[in-house]
């Protein structure tokens, strides 16, 4: 090699060197076409306090344009998304995404036409023994982008015919502590599940090995702790008062009774528990989950009327719960909010920027903002009456709800539109 191409060469690799390290945009043609405009939609991304109408400019997978009107000739692909509502591509921070490694796993992309998600986190589905296969398997074939916590049991969770945690001993706590540390990019933490039926007799064992194998990971890795029918009242304060700010109590109104048909949860003869309140104002995040036995309007209107109000709003959706009366896919769950006395932006940003700020990626998940992936969900308002079920039975009447048209993943749209599976009663 001469000296002229030699320098040419290094000069070429310094420049390289600086735009990775700082960041700057290598992107050969930003004034060129787009590969897709989203058109004429209005616009909610609480990220950003937006709420317009806006057309959104998609090019090499990334948002490249927010704008009040792009030129149609720069657009290569074009949704019409007028009428519609255009929201960042939602964050479902508890789902089961292991089909075939899980008994209850849903394959995430077959949800989307249904759900609008475009990143999705397995909770709890895969344990130490197993997280290679979700990660390998599953995530790396999946569209939708997908991220886990591990169970502290090292198989997983089990949902029948013998709980995971029966047997204390399947609760490794080195063993969890490594897969959390040898995977960065894609396990969030470690999840357990503390209801009656899950641990048996072993108290807050299970949750103190989580929150162990957590910390001894050496990252900032968070517990899920599953709720719902918790064996006493007092176990119920325990396992509040040993959450750390961050943590996330998942199913947090959950209504279920224990093994002797006791109400055990947050929300005890109408009032909140005083150890509730402590956890929500320390910082410990509050979870939907709404799934298939998980969530009652009356333990939600009491904990928000009380000081406990959610943090994020998740579906818990799994070939079980997705068959059930109240039909946890996100939007429909997101809907159930509105007759609560929350605002349109506020239930949109709990399924959005909130969630995305919990799994330490908000500065490019749930987000429309430029140099953000271009995952965006397109959702029509139906204006009709609806009423609605949570998992024990009760209604409440809701004035209309959202339902997903087209989602777009990395700056890709998915599959074609389809409607939100539920009937009007």
């Amino acid at each position: 090699m001469d000296t002229l191409t030699r320098r040419a060469w290094l000069a070429g690799a310094a420049a390289t060197s600086l735009v990775a390290t700082t960041g700057a945009s290598a992107e050969p043609d930003p004034g060129g076409p787009f590969d897709l405009v989203i058109r004429g939609g209005e616009v909610i991304d609480p990220s950003q306090s937006l709420r317009g109408k806006r057309d959104i400019g998609i090019r090499h997978g990334r948002i490249a344009a927010l704008a009040a009107d792009l030129p149609t000739d720069r657009a290569k692909q074009t949704i019409d998304a007028s009428g519609k509502l255009v929201l960042p591509g939602l964050v479902d921070l508890h789902a089961h995404t292991f089909p075939y490694g899980s008994a209850i796993g849903i394959p995430a992309d077959e949800t989307v036409p249904f759900s609008g998600v475009t990143t999705v986190v397995s909770a709890g589905d895969a344990g130490a023994n197993t997280i290679a296969a979700l990660r390998r398997h599953i995530a790396a074939q999946t569209r939708t982008r997908m991220f886990a916590f591990v169970h502290i049991a090292n198989h997983g969770l089990s949902a029948f015919p013998v709980a995971e945690l029966y047997t204390i001993d399947n609760a490794q706590v080195d063993a969890c502590a490594l897969a959390i540390a040898e995977n960065p990019d894609f396990v969030l933490g470690a999840k357990v599940r503390m209801s009656e039926n899950v641990i048996f007799k072993h108290g807050a064992e299970p949750l103190r090995r989580a929150i162990q194998a957590c910390e001894l990971s050496g990252r900032p890795a968070k517990v899920m702790a599953h709720i719902g029918g918790v064996e006493t009242a007092d176990l119920m304060s325990r396992i509040l008062d040993l959450l750390r700010p961050g943590d996330i109590l998942t199913h947090c109104y959950s209504g279920a009774p224990n093994m002797a048909g006791q109400f055990t949860n947050i929300v005890q003869d109408g009032k909140l528990l005083p150890a509730a309140l402590a956890a929500k104002q320390r910082g410990v995040v509050f979870d939907i989950g709404h799934g298939g036995g998980s969530f009652d309007f009356t333990v939600a209107e009491a904990a928000i009327a009380q000081g406990a109000p959610p943090d994020t709003i998740s579906s818990d959706l799994h070939v079980v719960s997705g068959n059930t009366p109240g039909m946890p896919f996100l939007p429909l769950v997101m809907s159930k909010f509105l007759p609560l006395g929350f605002s349109l932006e506020q239930v949109i940003a709990m399924a959005t920027a909130a969630p995305a700020r919990v799994i330490d990626r908000d500065a490019k998940l749930g987000t429309l903002q430029v140099g953000a992936p271009g995952d965006v969900s397109v959702m029509e308002w139906v204006e009709r009456p609806l009423s609605m079920v949570d998992t024990r039975n009760n209604r409440r009447d809701g004035t209309g709800f959202l339902s997903p048209v087209q989602t777009v993943n990395n700056g890709v749209p998915f599959g074609r539109p389809y409607q939100l599976p539920f009937s009007v009663r």
